[in-house]
């Protein structure tokens, strides 16, 4: 029996009675993929370049505790983790922060844990690409803007990351496209996502193919905006080093 295609569906009121159309719910679940994306980026840069520093100063107990940061994040998978913060991190805090994350509703219990649970795993790979940036760097650098007068924290923010930075774009920009592509694993813990919503479209409409050609487009259109965006960031920092 052929498949009878519709995308007229797209355009039909949803059967829950929600004032909206199926295509509401696709561009719905966009944005939600979009705002879990952008938040849990800013965690995994901000955690993920301090730890990267951390990684690659001197001191065996900073070491140690960076790369078992490293190790643990990346080597539990990620389905995983959503599952551990969802359901076992609330129980594990102490009573009132715990107590707040348990009588929250479900919604938004479930975007707070996908943006801390892919800002943090996120975080794990950020880190081991700002250490290869920065120790890709001759220990010259390091030592003359200590040599001018600059303490640890003014070399790396004033000397290192600055020039690190203009590697570290093509990688960076990949991990925000991996970030993008991972929150699909938040609808297993019933975030309201691109593919959650997608799937919920299956479900009322039986319409497959449209929902899939939905997903597929969807995150095209993501991450086709991200690598043009990365591309002329990388751009604009290499004329920036170059003077022009």
């Amino acid at each position: 029996m052929g498949y009878r295609w519709d995308w007229a569906v797209f355009f039909q009121p949803v059967a829950t009675g929600e004032p909206s159309t199926y295509l509401g719910w696709i561009v719905s679940g966009v944005e939600t993929t979009v705002g879990i994306a952008i938040t849990g980026w800013v965690i995994a840069l901000v955690v993920g370049t301090a730890m990267g520093v951390v990684r690659t100063l001197p001191g065996r107990w900073l070491h140690g505790c960076s790369a078992s940061y490293v190790a643990l994040f990346r080597n539990i998978p990620l389905i995983v983790q959503f599952f551990l913060w969802f359901w076992a991190v609330p129980e594990l805090l102490p009573g009132p922060l715990g107590s707040t994350l348990k009588h929250m509703p479900p919604e938004q219990s479930g975007v707070l844990t996908s943006i801390i649970c892919l800002g943090l795993f996120t975080s794990a790979r950020v880190c081991e690409q700002v250490r290869a940036g920065l120790q890709a760097l001759s220990g010259g650098q390091r030592a003359a803007g200590l040599s001018l007068g600059l303490s640890v924290f003014q070399t790396y923010r004033y000397v290192l990351l600055p020039v690190a930075v203009r590697n570290l774009v093509p990688p960076l920009t990949s991990e925000f496209l991996n970030i993008v592509k991972n929150s699909s694993v938040a609808s297993t813990i019933g975030v309201l996502e691109l593919t959650a919503q997608a799937q919920r479209m299956i479900d009322y409409t039986s319409q497959a193919y449209e929902s899939f050609a939905a997903i597929i487009g969807g995150y095209a259109l993501l991450t086709g905006l991200i690598m043009i965006v990365g591309r002329r960031i990388e751009k604009a920092v290499r004329l920036a080093a170059s003077g022009r």
